[in-house]
């Protein structure tokens, strides 16, 4: 009876006892097959690569709106097209040297018409209508500064004789080139003289009592210079007879 009694004890005892760290790894729960280990970890790599690609977009949005994301479109045009040098009119001119047809053919003149035509002429009188011209030659005109005690120049162009038509009486009119402008103009007086100019065979020196080339009548003295001494020698052939001429029409009507 007395080891019945004890039996019982010791299977209590059993039971109670704590289990050490051995024990309870052995005593844990394994995973379930509705939750295995490889279906947690592929989970966290899908997360991971989810936040990642969101990040590289914001990061391209933002380096785009600062210029960046065009640098690269356009880095990667330049490679598909491969190496190009050169500018765009040298590429033009290599383009149109290989292929001479494609080029454009040269545009014809271009007529336009008047919008509105002038039916009346305007006239310009130069008090010559009446006046034949005698003379004409090409020369440089002078006139001497008394006050600055020089020569100082007038004008080049062509000198020449007009006679009138009605009264016969010859003058010397000189205009210069472009504009025109009247730089001597008086009658060829008998009292005129023509002198050399010193040092000197293609110019003559004259003093005119009554030039009117400014408006008013005015003495002047003048110098002609031509390109040659045979110049120069025509037109004093032609001053002389002017002279005479002037000479008897000049007593006749006085």
């Amino acid at each position: 009876m007395a080891d019945a009694s004890n039996e019982p004890k010791l299977a209590q005892t059993e039971i109670e006892k704590p289990l050490h760290g051995d024990e309870k790894a052995a005593e844990a729960p394994k995973a379930t097959p509705d939750t295995p280990a490889s279906t947690l970890t592929n989970a966290a790599s899908a997360a991971a690569s989810t936040v990642t690609s969101a990040a590289s977009g914001v990061a391209d949005n933002v380096f785009s709106m600062f210029g960046g994301g065009a640098k690269k479109e356009k880095k990667g045009e330049d490679e598909d097209r491969g190496d190009v040098s050169g500018s765009a009119k040298a590429q033009k001119a290599a383009a149109a040297e290989e292929n001479p047809e494609d080029e454009a053919p040269e545009s014809e003149d271009v007529h336009f018409e008047p919008v509105i035509r002038l039916t009346e002429k305007v006239e310009v009188k130069t008090n010559e209508e009446l006046e034949e011209q005698v003379f004409k030659m090409r020369a440089k005109l002078f006139k001497f500064n008394k006050e600055a005690n020089e020569w100082k120049e007038r004008g080049t162009g062509d000198v020449r004789l007009l006679k009138h038509k009605e009264n016969g009486k010859t003058r010397l009119v000189m205009r210069r080139d472009k504009t025109l402008k009247v730089c001597a103009n008086h009658y060829v007086v008998p009292e005129m003289k023509l002198s050399p100019n010193v040092g000197s065979d293609r110019s003559w020196v004259w003093n005119a009592a009554a030039d009117v080339s400014e408006g008013e009548p005015e003495a002047q003295t003048l110098a002609i210079r031509f390109a040659n001494s045979e110049n120069a020698n025509l037109f004093k052939e032609a001053f002389i007879k002017a002279q005479q001429e002037n000479e008897l029409l000049f007593a006749q009507s006085s």
